[in-house]
């Protein structure tokens, strides 16, 4: 009997912490899953736990000898030798420093969104969410933005190699899915689609409209670079319009999407200004595309995002409501509707909070200061689309 959707979790992911002053923190997860627990969305019948993952399957993806560099780095006291190499390898920049349990705490990531799309791409679940996922920054040879090892690119690789499916990856995070995007860009049968702050003004720098893929590939790779200052209705209609578009002509078998939520005006590291209500409506779109193209097959991750407790937790849980058709998702895809949040669970982190917590879970944007310049960014954002699109 296939599972309409799973949720996919590994203990080993909790221990992926660069350090305690590090933007990205783990306390993210719990946080995100105790908000559904409380909202009743989350049942142990959803949970499934994630298997270990070998070396052979990294391998798809990375080069043996930079696995090697995260493993020997990853001892408490690695060899003076590979600590020498560690900035070969990316990993003893201030973003991706090397620390302690790094190659088992990636590896469980990896291992998480592997399983994931193992699940849907097998017919054992139609939908299945590994929230801890998404490092999308992470390239063959080296670790950036946060990102180790490329959890995404190893689990589409899998798949593609044992079920031989045309994948659709959807990136949402503010900052462009590069890693993702490059492994696969001589690969006719991934399409990779991004939409993202443009890298004129925001790490890694890349993801622009003439990127579109080489050789075979060509053509099936899709970047949507918005504006500074970007506001909701901006960037759910260049979102919604492209992605259409993309799907439609790309025909996938499976999408696997990437829900980095730090395009939000409280994320402290980009210069977008949209608020939750993108965070609803953008699961709903993939997910009414994945019925639509493919059959309902729908792989989803998660990503960035560093208000951890203003943001993520209500972004990362408002996939998985989707997915599941929870009551709450479909209220708050109703103009002008909004949903309390269990008071249970703002009372059970309130204290630990170091800002105060939201009651809802859509913002209240009546009372935003209006970004200026908000017509010319709008018209600039269409002409982006409009030249990304040009050649479907």
């Amino acid at each position: 009997m296939t599972a309409n959707a799973v949720f996919i979790h590994h203990p080993g992911a909790a221990r992926y912490q660069f350090h305690d002053d590090h933007p990205f923190h783990p306390k993210r997860l719990p946080l995100a899953a105790d908000l559904l627990r409380e909202s009743g969305a989350l049942q142990d019948g959803h949970l499934l736990t994630a298997d270990s993952i070998d070396d052979s399957v990294l391998a798809l993806v990375h080069r043996q000898d930079y696995i090697d560099a995260v493993r020997e780095l990853s001892a408490a006291a690695p060899a003076p030798s590979w600590i020498e190499r560690a900035e070969r390898y990316g990993l003893r920049s201030e973003d991706t420093p090397f620390f302690e349990g790094m190659h088992a705490a990636a590896a469980a990531i990896a291992g998480g969104s592997l399983k994931a799309a193992e699940m849907v791409a097998s017919g054992q679940a139609l939908h299945a969410y590994h929230m801890a996922g998404g490092l999308h920054h992470a390239f063959p040879e080296r670790g950036a933005g946060f990102c180790v090892y490329n959890d995404a690119a190893v689990a589409i690789a899998a798949v593609r190699q044992k079920y031989g499916m045309r994948i659709l990856y959807v990136d949402t995070d503010v900052h462009h899915g590069d890693g993702v995007q490059w492994v696969f860009y001589n690969d006719p049968d991934v399409c990779t689609y991004s939409i993202h702050e443009t890298g004129k003004y925001l790490f890694p720098g890349t993801g622009f409209v003439h990127e579109r893929g080489s050789e075979h590939g060509f053509g099936t790779s899709f970047n949507i670079p918005v504006e500074p200052y970007t506001e909701d209705e901006s960037w759910l209609e260049s979102f919604r319009l492209s992605l259409e578009k993309v799907t439609a002509s790309f025909k996938p078998d499976m999408i696997v999407s990437q829900h980095g939520c730090d395009a939000h005006a409280l994320d402290p590291l980009s210069h977008v200004h949209c608020s939750m209500r993108i965070y609803q409506a953008m699961p709903a779109i993939i997910h009414e595309l994945a019925h639509r193209y493919c059959g309902g097959r729908w792989v989803a991750i998660g990503g960035g995002g560093y208000d951890i407790w203003r943001v993520v937790p209500r972004a990362w849980s408002l996939v998985w409501m989707e997915m599941t058709n929870h009551p709450i998702s479909a209220k708050l895809a109703a103009a002008g509707h909004n949903e309390p949040l269990p008071a249970s669970w703002i009372e059970r982190w309130a204290a630990e909070s170091p800002e105060t917590l939201p009651t809802h879970w859509l913002d209240e944007v009546d009372g935003w200061t209006p970004m200026p310049r908000r017509s010319e960014i709008t018209e600039r954002n269409r002409h982006t689309v409009q030249i990304a699109l040009q050649h479907l």
